[in-house]
């Protein structure tokens, strides 16, 4: 096993296993534990006057500290006291996947961390943004049922073929755009195909209207009010640009309503507006009206035909609690109601989340077809007849029966038993020798064996995903791109270890460098690197080195002329020393 589990990783099922990567902590180098100390350092500065109060109170609960890169196996020792786990992937999952490790109280972390170039803002998802931005929110209580219901609706929700394909885009953008090196043409072209795909993506389905929710609340969430919003969308927690850029009056504050379901975002470029939720139990209201509105709990015609579009391993849940899952292939209606259904290759059939035992993918391993709905000229469905309403429209063991369905479908076949709910409702009847048919259409035939029909007067709920998750083998993920490791050249190797020394200096592990050593080292071979200047000034103003530390300045400034980019950077870097010189 790639990890060490604990109770709560012990629960996840193996599909959800084969996203989950080793975190390899000894990877990180001395230049990423710099970007994770001055990220944290100027958030918590920042963020303690911004962020919903939750945030400070979680950092603390949660042990993440500010001067180290969280390792997962210590985290998960402090995550397990508040009901929840954390695992290390390798860059983005799919969508229903990330849900449902929500679902079971686990934190997916991306474990590679941003390159230093893109110190403000990444959308490449890494330690950073989970680790520093969704952790400490889960802290609290009510926040934390939101994530874990939202992942249990959101796993369920129907996508669509075209959600794959722009899945597929922004992995590899998120990809290229954090490898070092990558060509910025290549760069451009990956933001042209996820733009062409945005602008063709038809009808949203119901993956793409529950992402919108997850940006706008999980990711990038304000809450309070439009007047005076606090931040505690994870995506704005971990990035020191936007999470100052939300706060101006450049972006647009609006109360958080069911609306913010019809408004896309773009992972590319900051946000134009945010929505403010006035407290956590509000998200969870809208989150259950969205609900409301899903195929989950609307079933259906309509939800049937976008789990057929979807061409995803979905179920059907019928009146009678039946389920059957597999991938839907057609399906047969009259007056706006499914009267036969379809689907194609290995199905499984359930009851409460349970394989019916007989059921399984092996029993149905072409296909399985049903009607749904009542008798022709009968208003009692069948699982509401009683057992003297069955004998006497002739439905019992050994009977040889004619069963005509509104929509022209019939069924002429032998009865050799019949499968009961707990209720003691009828939901599966087994025929020999039987024959299907719509209209002249044969839909089963006597040779093909044994037909089960499901008994239903409608469809309840549709879902994506499996009822009985042990019916079907999930482990199937292929990663069709990884995220680039770029061999470190000599004198990247070189620029760590001057990281390295400075960082051990700090911690008292060798006190022996020499810093102005290190700092010409700088000033000759890495003129533009800004980072470690601001540590060693941080060490030349702590140690009382004022001729050190006003050398170190000079270059400093030297570096903001040619890099004005990086300018504020440096200015806040420089603050936040000399804040805590005074403190």
């Amino acid at each position: 096993m790639s990890f060490q589990s604990n109770p709560i990783l012990d629960k996840l099922p193996e599909h959800l296993k084969q996203y989950i990567k080793p975190q390899n902590y000894d990877d990180y180098s001395a230049i990423d534990q710099a970007v994770w100390r001055y990220v944290m350092r100027k958030n918590v500065d920042y963020l303690s006057k911004v962020a919903h109060n939750s945030y400070l109170e979680g950092l603390r609960k949660t042990g993440i500290s500010i001067d180290y890169i969280p390792n997962m196996y210590g985290m998960n020792r402090i995550l397990k006291d508040l009901g929840w786990a954390a695992v290390a992937v390798d860059g983005f999952i799919p969508p229903s996947a990330f849900m449902e490790f929500q679902a079971y109280n686990v934190l997916v972390i991306a474990s590679d961390i941003r390159q230093l170039e893109h110190i403000e803002y990444t959308p490449a998802p890494d330690i950073i943004h989970e680790g520093a931005g969704h952790a400490p929110i889960i802290a609290n209580p009510e926040y934390a049922e939101y994530l874990r219901r939202f992942g249990e609706i959101g796993c369920k929700a129907l996508s669509s073929a075209k959600d794959y394909e722009l899945y597929e885009a922004v992995r590899y953008l998120s990809i290229i755009k954090e490898a070092e090196g990558t060509p910025q043409e290549l760069i451009d072209k990956a933001e042209q195909k996820i733009e062409a795909l945005q602008k063709n993506m038809g009808a949203p389905s119901e993956m793409a209207l529950i992402r919108n929710l997850h940006w706008w609340t999980v990711e990038y969430g304000l809450i309070g009010s439009v007047e005076n919003p606090k931040i505690y969308g994870a995506g704005l927690l971990s990035s020191i640009g936007e999470s100052a850029w939300c706060m101006t009056d450049k972006v647009k504050k609006i109360p958080y309503t069911i609306e913010a379901v019809h408004t896309s975002f773009d992972i590319t470029k900051p946000q134009p507006q945010l929505f403010v939720t006035p407290d956590f139990a509000f998200l969870n209201q809208v989150l259950e009206e969205f609900t409301n509105t899903m195929s989950l709990r609307k079933g259906g015609l309509e939800g049937l035909r976008k789990l057929i579009d979807s061409k995803e391993l979905g179920t059907i849940e019928l009146s009678t609690g039946l389920q059957i899952s597999g991938y839907f292939e057609s399906a047969i209606a009259h007056d706006g109601k499914p009267v036969y259904i379809q689907t194609k290759g290995k199905t499984a059939l359930s009851y409460r989340e349970k394989e019916l035992i007989g059921h399984g993918t092996k029993q149905h391993s072409d296909g399985f077809g049903s009607p749904i709905g009542k008798l022709k000229g009968i208003n009692l469905a069948i699982e509401d007849m009683s057992p003297r309403d069955l004998k006497a429209y002739d439905i019992y063991e050994g009977k040889e029966i004619t069963l005509e369905f509104i929509g022209n479908i019939t069924i002429k076949g032998k009865i050799i038993t019949g499968t009961r709910n707990l209720k003691g409702e009828i939901i599966l009847i087994t025929l020999d020798n039987c024959t299907v048919t719509h209209g002249e259409t044969i839909l089963f035939k006597p040779a093909w064996g044994l037909y089960h029909m499901a008994v239903g007067e409608n469809i309840t709920s549709v879902f994506n995903g499996p009822a009985d998750i042990k019916s079907f083998d999930l482990v199937t993920h292929k990663i069709t791109n990884t995220t680039i490791k770029t061999p470190k050249s000599k004198k990247r190797l070189a620029l760590e270890q001057l990281y390295q020394q400075v960082r051990d200096f700090r911690e008292g592990t060798n006190i022996t460098i020499s810093r102005n050593k290190v700092f010409q080292e700088i000033k000759n071979n890495y003129p533009n690197d800004w980072l470690l200047s601001v540590e060693l000034y941080e060490l030349a103003k702590t140690n009382g080195d004022e001729s050190f530390a006003d050398d170190i300045l000079l270059h400093l400034e030297t570096i903001k002329q040619h890099k004005p980019l990086v300018g504020h950077l440096i200015d806040d870097g420089i603050d936040l020393v000399n804040k805590a010189l005074v403190s």
